[in-house]
This record gives structure tokens, sequence and C-alpha cells, in this order.
């Protein structure tokens, strides 16, 4: 077995890409924390058996990254469990509700969206940032993004808001922390082949998305969630020193920054 590069936490590791971004960052050589609310746990106890099949140490946190004082307790107990927290991937998020026109839209819909999606990764920088700083030996903070969160969308009024959000905390925390050796970046998104696909469907068949993105894209695809989890990779690593306050595309060239 290869020596451990650091500790990880994902969030919102249950599925898809959160899924996908542990099991990589767990063959890169780190022990894995993984975090989802409680209805994931079923799907994060296989996760963790994954992860140790690889032979890397990983730890289960069931915690809702909206409230504060269960993201304060998460990075303790996963600092205390692991000796420490290298790389917090702070990718937990929801979608808002599909085919919904600005005016109908419910402010407590927005609400809903912005909490999970923009407090939730401000939580998740602010209590990571914290332990890093405080530690000393610099760390790395990756957020989720979205193309959504670089060119506004029909009918996603909240999601885009809170996907622009993120861009801004990435900027405003790689600021702050770049002083102490941590860098801040995120991931952006396209369309990816993830269950979030058919929730973000008006009529719970994703195909009509699928094939209206596929045609939009030059290399004719979609995403998959390694096409993520291999951005991360890069981020979470040595290599990645001299990047900060980026949030980095990755949709096939549907939308070029």
């Amino acid at each position: 077995m290869s020596p451990r590069k650091g500790v990880a936490l994902v969030t919102g590791a249950a599925q898809g890409i959160g899924r996908c971004v542990a099991l990589k960052l767990a063959d890169d050589g780190f022990d894995v924390a993984v975090n989802d609310v409680s209805a994931g746990s079923e799907k994060l106890e296989g996760l963790l058996e994954e992860i140790r099949a690889k032979g890397r140490a990983s730890s289960m946190h069931v915690a809702d990254v909206s409230q504060e004082a269960q993201v304060k307790e998460m990075v303790e107990q996963v600092v205390e469990h692991h000796a420490g927290l290298d790389i917090m991937v702070a990718n937990a998020g929801v979608t808002g509700r599909p085919g919904v026109p600005f005016t109908e839209i419910p402010a407590e819909e927005f609400d809903r969206v912005i909490t999970t999606n923009a407090r939730g990764t401000f939580l998740c920088y602010k209590y990571a940032g914290m332990h890093m700083i405080n530690r000393g030996s610099g760390g790395r903070i990756i957020g989720a993004s979205s193309i959504a969160g670089k060119q506004g969308m029909l009918m996603q009024g909240p999601y885009c808001a809170s996907k622009f959000a993120i861009r801004g905390l990435t900027q405003a925390a790689a600021l702050e922390f770049g002083p102490h050796g941590i860098t801040v970046n995120a991931y952006a998104p396209g369309i990816i082949d993830t269950p979030l696909l058919s929730a973000a469907s008006v009529t719970g068949d994703p195909s009509d998305i699928i094939n209206k993105n596929k045609e939009k894209s030059p290399l004719k695809r979609i995403g998959f969630p390694e096409d993520i989890a291999n951005l991360v990779s890069f981020l979470a690593s040595k290599e990645s020193q001299f990047i900060t306050g980026q949030s980095i595309s990755v949709n096939g060239g549907i939308w070029f920054d």
C-alpha cells in the first residue's frame, strides 16, 4: 500500500459526483471521510467499505451541511478520527424545482436551494479553513459550482444564484486563505450523468436534456462523474499549488469561459 498522502473530507458523497470523487481520492492515496444526510446513510456505509477495500482509512459522518453546528462537529470529528484534515471537497448540493417560471418560484424554494448550496459551502469552507489555518501546514479546499454559476439558465433562478454565489465565496476565501498556504478552487460541471439529472427534468426522464446537450457539445457527449473526479484529483494534488480562486469549467465545450 502506498504511503498516506493526507486526509480528505467529501460532502454529499452518497452518490453521483461525490461518491466518485471519494473513490478517486482514495485511489490517489488519501484517507477519505465521507458525508451525506441521513437518507444517504446506507449508501455511505457501502462507500466506506469500498474505500477501506482500497487500503485507505475512512469514516462516515451524517450531517446537514446547511446547519452550522453540524458542520463544525463534522470537521472536528474528522480531525479527531484521522488526526487532521488536508482536503475539503464541499460537494453537497440540491437542484431547484424544474420548469417553474421565475415569477412563480416560492420564496421558500429559493431559501431551500440557497441554504444548502451557498450556505452549506460557506460553512464547509469556514470550518475547514479554520482547522487548516490553525494547523499551519496549508491545504486544499474545493467547492462545487456549475455551468449554471457562469451563465444564467431558464427556470433555474435559485440554482443559478446559489452556484454564482459559490464562485464568489471561492474567490473571497482564496484571497484570505492564500497567505496560509491554502488554495481554494471550485469545479463547474455541465450536464453530468448522475441521479440528479432525473430530478432536473420536468418529466423525470432526462433523455431530452441528455440529447440536447450532446448536440451542443463539440465532443458530442455529456459528462460522467469521473470527469469531475479527475479534476478534483488534480486540484487536491501538490501539482496544483499555483492555482487558486478559480472555478474551472468541465462541460464538454457546451459553454466557453
